[in-house]
């Protein structure tokens, strides 16, 4: 496949995902700010990378064509969950996660492409969540850097299908990895007091809950599926997974909007 770029390959699905793409022979190579932890990933070239500066993405997006000639396939993997009620949360807060999971990995998408262009092919993954789909409360932000990357991405294969490169979005739902403790950190700084307590306090039981490991899907199986993405000669444009996923997606889409919002209510014990 040649050279594939994948970001937040120091933990988590990225890690995962570049040792299983190194596993199958493909050249690797892994982008995040702990470099260290990529290097001990077998197979896995780690390239120093900060998503909220445009030098950062520059030089890493360089020092692969330096030693490649083009990035093949961008894997845009890094993103984190920044929630807690749209009222409490600081525009800082707010800039921060668009800076990011969509002007971050935008800008990447940016720099790969005149490549691409002279390559005649290539290939851009980016993962996205079922949060692209629909909004729940106390994750707006979340929720709004999802809708965006998925909007982009739709007008993105738009343009570049004319220069042999495609573009395809990876929405997992819940995944077992510490992005829920992180989420939830931010939910517990931002909403923990104040009048939207109550409802934080929900939101924190039930992702401790059994009903939430039942619609856990493993950063293996998660892994699998993005290396799908990255490889299959003719790529879907959409790849879902986790239990219930397509069902919910198809609720969000059929039902009237505030029958759908009585259901998250009650999925999270809301009043």
């Amino acid at each position: 496949m040649g050279a594939i770029l994948i970001t937040g390959a120091s933990s988590g699905i990225g890690a995962r995902t570049a040792a299983l793409l190194a596993t199958r022979g493909e050249t690797v190579y892994g982008a995040a700010r702990n470099v260290e932890a990529i290097a001990a990933i077998p197979g896995v070239t780690p390239v120093a990378l900060d998503l909220t500066s445009e030098a950062s993405i520059r030089d890493a997006v360089t020092a692969v064509e330096q030693r490649e000639g083009a990035v093949d396939v961008l894997i845009n993997c890094a993103g984190y969950g920044e929630f807690g009620s749209i009222e409490e949360t600081s525009l800082t807060d707010a800039r921060q996660q668009l800076d990011v999971n969509v002007l971050g990995a935008i800008a990447l998408v940016k720099a790969v492409l005149p490549g691409m262009r002279r390559a005649k092919h290539g290939r851009i993954v980016n993962v996205s969540s079922l949060a692209g789909e629909f909004a729940a409360p106390l994750g707006g932000w979340y929720h709004a850097s999802k809708f965006a990357l998925e909007a982009l991405s739709d007008s993105l294969r738009g343009e570049v299908s004319q220069f042999g490169i495609d573009v395809a979005i990876v929405q997992p739902s819940y995944v077992e990895t510490d992005w829920h403790e992180v989420a939830m950190t931010r939910l517990e700084k931002t909403s923990a007091r104040g009048p939207y307590a109550a409802m934080a306090a929900s939101m924190r039981r039930y992702f401790s809950s059994p009903a939430l490991a039942r619609q856990t899907s493993s950063v293996d199986a998660v892994a699998a599926l993005i290396a799908k993405a990255a490889l299959a000669r003719r790529p879907k444009t959409r790849y879902r997974i986790g239990p219930g996923a397509n069902v919910a997606v198809a609720l969000a889409t059929i039902l009237p909007d505030r029958t759908f919002d009585a259901m998250t209510r009650k999925q999270f014990g809301y009043a």
